[in-house]
């Protein structure tokens, strides 16, 4: 069906990109724009809500930026009849306005528009009344140029990854797979330490889920401090006293900050009120085993805190089943970085700057992609995890076309000869 255009219409002002621009309006972008600072003064032919669309466009085409300029607005049904002669920007161009938008837009839209999305009744996403939430990381290859290697480091000691590299620590809802909060922290920097940021992500009503690596009293103290349930794996050298056993074979114990460990001193939960005051917190503790299959898998031993003390209301069992619903967000992972990204490429934004932009752009696009399968599941009355992510942002590709209303500039010279920007080509 033809789409009249009014006269005088820019087609930067209409750019969008179906299921980005479907979470993301034009309204919503143009107000954080406005609240970063990053609105322009004047008209250029790469505006700045051209510049987010393009930067979450990057995660769903893999393209070089020239290709993916083409196919953000390629589909656009109104482009025939655009009156003016509107050329796709060289990759140098492109580089440029995404150094003037900065990280900013794309960090507030991602805190602005990532929520859980489960409903009442989604498979995988509850127990009881509480959401499953979890936290985990995962660490991205981005180009090796020398600001990269200075803002972020290289892995240390043996490791067979040339590259620099960041470390994301992200908090998911285990139902839906969706990223709702994400810290970007240094190789060098500790998942525990990162994580401590996303405490403000966190609330009433959640079971917060994370592995071994991440247990510390501190952190604990201070999730705990949110009002939120917390169910952590702890290693096996983790002292724990032995307290009141439970009916469903769990049992109480005690956890206490090591800087006062060996001494008398003791502030207890119920005296302190604030867990961040307390020296001793009550944790109920569930240990289990995971029967192997022989020759295929070993048998491993499990020991999980909670803070939810009642066996009445929650069982050994169930803590012991929430506590497996993690392995979701690693899969969510694992679609970021292997479905999303290509396997072994990483990220491609050659400035600490941009490689955080990138990194909120490519946050921004797996959570429309989730979002439209968490709506399409509920729709269809069935789990999300059903449905398969990677045939999903295959359809979302396809829906856009292949060929634009328009061919980027030619380069047959070489170079642009009425390009205004910067002929660098990169990224």
């Amino acid at each position: 069906m033809a789409v009249d255009i009014a006269a005088g219409v820019r087609l930067t002002d209409r750019v969008g990109i179906g299921v980005l621009s479907r979470l993301v309006s034009r309204d919503l972008v143009d107000e954080v724009l406005a609240e970063t600072g990053r609105r322009e003064k004047r008209s250029r032919l790469l505006p700045a809500h051209v510049v987010v669309y393009f930067v979450m466009a990057m995660a769903v085409f893999r393209d070089g930026y020239e290709e993916v300029m083409r196919r953000l607005v390629g589909g656009l049904q109104f482009m025939r009849a655009w009156q003016k002669d509107w050329q796709v920007p060289t990759t140098g161009a492109i580089s440029q306005a995404r150094e003037r938008l900065g990280e900013a837009p794309l960090k507030a839209l991602f805190e602005k528009v990532a929520e859980p999305l489960a409903v009442p009744g989604t498979p995988g996403a509850w127990l009881g009344s509480r959401r499953l939430m979890a936290i985990d990381g995962v660490k991205l290859d981005i180009p090796d140029t020398p600001a990269n290697v200075e803002g972020f480091g290289r892995p240390a000691g043996a490791t067979r990854r040339p590259f620099p590299q960041i470390q994301v620590i992200g908090l998911a809802e285990c139902g839906t797979h969706a990223v709702i909060a994400a810290e970007i922290g240094t190789v060098s920097v500790g998942e525990r330490e990162i994580a401590g940021k996303l405490a403000p992500a966190l609330g009433p009503g959640m079971l917060v889920i994370a592995d071994r690596g991440f247990f510390s009293f501190q952190l604990w103290a201070e999730f705990m401090a949110t009002g939120a349930d917390l169910l952590f794996r702890v290693a096996s050298g983790v002292r724990l006293p032995r307290g009141e056993e439970l009916p469903d074979g769990s049992y109480l114990s005690e956890i206490s900050s090591r800087l006062v460990r060996g001494s008398h001193y003791r502030i207890p939960l119920s005296a302190a009120g604030d867990p961040r005051r307390a020296t001793h917190i009550p944790v109920r503790v569930v240990e289990y085993t995971v029967t192997g299959n022989a020759g295929v898998r070993e048998s491993e031993a499990f020991r999980v805190l909670t803070t939810i003390m009642d066996p009445d209301e929650v069982t050994a069992s169930e803590i012991a089943a929430a506590y497996h619903e993690r392995w979701e967000y690693e899969i969510a992972l694992k679609e970021i970085e292997t479905q999303m990204l290509e396997p072994g490429s990483g990220l491609r934004s050659k400035s600490p700057e941009l490689v955080r932009q990138e990194l909120w752009g490519l946050l921004l696009a797996h959570y429309a992609i989730r979002s439209v399968m968490a709506e399409a599941a509920a729709s269809a009355g069935i789990d999300p995890d059903r449905l398969s992510f990677m045939r999903s942002i295959n359809v979302i590709r396809r829906q856009v076309t292949d060929q634009a209303a328009f061919s980027p500039q030619e380069t047959g010279s070489g170079h642009d000869d009425d390009h205004r920007g910067d002929p660098r080509p990169g990224e």
